[in-house]
């Protein structure tokens, strides 16, 4: 346990923004499941529609430096990528 004040606070920060951080990563990835499983059923008007939202929540969990953007960069790749080969 710390033993400073400021290091009490610290902790308090961090934790908070853990939990911040461990929220945005679950909404972008249970969006990213939501789209892939539309997909994976064969809606592909349905999908098109929810693939600007879900990129769009990819592009703000990149813009709260949750995950980085490279791997933002990749997921928003794949996604188009599988978007673009179901229209086939």
């Amino acid at each position: 346990m710390a033993n400073h004040a400021s290091a009490v606070k610290k902790h308090r920060q961090d934790e908070k923004k853990r939990m911040i951080n461990r929220s945005n990563r679950s909404k972008m990835k249970n969006r990213i499941k939501t789209l892939k499983k539309t997909i994976g059923a064969g809606q592909k008007e349905e999908a098109l529609k929810m693939l600007p939202r879900t990129i769009s929540i990819i592009d703000m969990t990149v813009r709260k430096g949750t995950i980085h953007r490279n791997t933002g960069s990749r997921y928003k790749s794949r996604l188009y990528a599988l978007v673009n080969k179901s229209e086939k």
